[in-house]
């Protein structure tokens, strides 16, 4: 079986979309001939925990660990932070307000920790990967990230050891919506655009999981970028949900307060107010870490007796949450870079069945899949009249139990499909080295 050296920061058991690519990566890639070498650091900063992730890890893995340094301890000592990050409410770099502590750390992580807090770990990690790649020897590298640091390990030892090496990006770098608000001095924007420059033009390939995303970096690089997205695993959907009988608009996830849906919130009180039925039989479901100003979005619209918010979950229960929605809504946060962006969870929102409403471009990567598989629609985030249409189309069609997605060609979006594709690169990098 040939062998496959990953590096990620994220690794069971963290929880999170950024955990579930390479797991399920790592789950089929034996069947395509490759054994998984997961390198990953024995003791990160975890923010969610998901222990149901670690059942997928397949036997045939080798994990190998060391000790990373970051300076989160540092900060919550010198902040007053006293709680751990799985605690806090959504990563504050995702946050619409800031707290003046808040700015002040942003400030210091984009201008010190270049390209992020985790890149003390780079040179512990290259020397440790090149003795350990002395003595078992791997025939191909992936890189997964962000945190970018990833990467810059992955170039080093690429560099020190000629084993072909897979720039693999679940965001952008510099295009990443956030980046503009890190107050980044000229050095270190210019320094940041470097080692991205460097990391596309020296990787033997690069992965992009938006189409959007795949054009932006070929444009910057001679490298090839292949577009393999994130998808779902048709066993997470195996499982029998009975409806429990509400008309339950759902949400999953990381929800961040530049992404509150304000207009859909005031829609649905409208409806509420029009129609008791409706009122009484509306559930507003959150299965995840929300920032407290969507809660109190909903709170503030007169929904507080509809909101259910069940609070972080195991990836297993947000799948029972996707299949006992009504409606699955997926608001885009309100930035021009996140009109590139395919959050990972539309791919398993396609294969619950629920119909999507999508909120944010749409002309965006996200409208295009759900146009192209018919799973939904997206509207633009003040659309009052479009959001009111379709939610009470939704409910007539919710009460005569005819509410369904008429989804068609998500097959491509499978785990198994896309390992097979990962495989594929992998296999056409090392026959160019031969």
């Amino acid at each position: 079986m040939k062998r496959v050296l990953i590096i990620s920061y994220y690794w069971p058991p963290s929880g999170g979309s950024g955990v579930q690519r390479w797991v399920k990566f790592a789950k089929f890639l034996p069947a395509e001939g490759w054994q998984p070498v997961i390198y990953t650091p024995e003791n990160p900063e975890i923010t969610t925990v998901d222990r149901t992730l670690e059942d997928e890890i397949p036997h045939e893995a080798e994990i190998i660990k060391t000790h990373i340094t970051e300076p989160y301890g540092l900060y919550r000592k010198i902040f007053g932070k006293g709680k751990s990050a799985s605690e806090g409410e959504v990563n504050p770099i995702n946050s619409r307000k800031k707290t003046f502590t808040q700015k002040i750390s942003m400030l210091i992580r984009g201008n010190l920790f270049i390209p992020d807090p985790r890149c003390l770990w780079i040179a512990p990690s290259v020397k440790y990967l090149k003795k350990y790649l002395e003595e078992h020897p791997v025939d191909i590298m992936v890189s997964t990230g962000p945190p970018h640091s990833m990467h810059l390990i992955a170039e080093r030892v690429a560099h020190a050891t000629g084993i072909p090496w897979i720039a693999d990006f679940r965001d952008p770098w510099t295009k990443m919506f956030y980046f503009k608000h890190l107050g980044l001095s000229a050095w270190a924007e210019k320094r940041h655009r470097f080692l991205e420059k460097s990391v596309l033009d020296n990787a033997d390939a690069v992965v992009a999981v938006s189409p959007l995303v795949q054009e932006e970096f070929q444009a910057m690089t001679a490298t090839h970028v292949e577009l393999i997205t994130n998808g779902y695993d048709e066993e997470d959907f195996d499982q029998v949900v009975e409806p429990d009988g509400y008309f339950n608009i759902t949400h999953t996830g990381l929800f961040a307060s530049d992404g509150n849906p304000e207009m859909l919130w005031k829609v649905l009180a409208g409806k509420c107010a029009a129609d008791s039925e409706f009122a009484g039989m509306l559930r507003i479901r959150l299965a995840g870490k929300n920032d407290r100003e969507i809660t109190e979005s909903i709170v503030g619209a007169g929904l507080a007796a509809n909101l259910r918010d069940v609070g972080y979950v195991d990836h297993q229960r947000a799948v029972r949450e996707q299949k006992n929605a009504s409606l699955l809504v997926l608001p885009l946060r309100k930035e021009p870079e996140y009109r590139a962006t395919l959050p990972g969870k539309l791919f398993e929102y396609l294969a619950s069945g629920r119909p999507v409403l999508g909120i944010g471009q749409t002309d965006g990567a996200m409208a295009r899949i759900l146009n192209s598989t018919r799973a939904g629609v997206v509207f633009n985030w003040d659309d009052e009249a479009s959001m009111k249409k379709y939610l009470d189309l939704c409910w007539e069609r919710f009460k005569t139990d005819s509410l369904k997605a008429d989804t068609e060609n998500i097959g491509q979006y499978s785990r198994q499909t896309l390992t097979c594709r990962m495989a594929s690169l992998m296999d056409s990098l090392i026959k160019k080295r031969r």
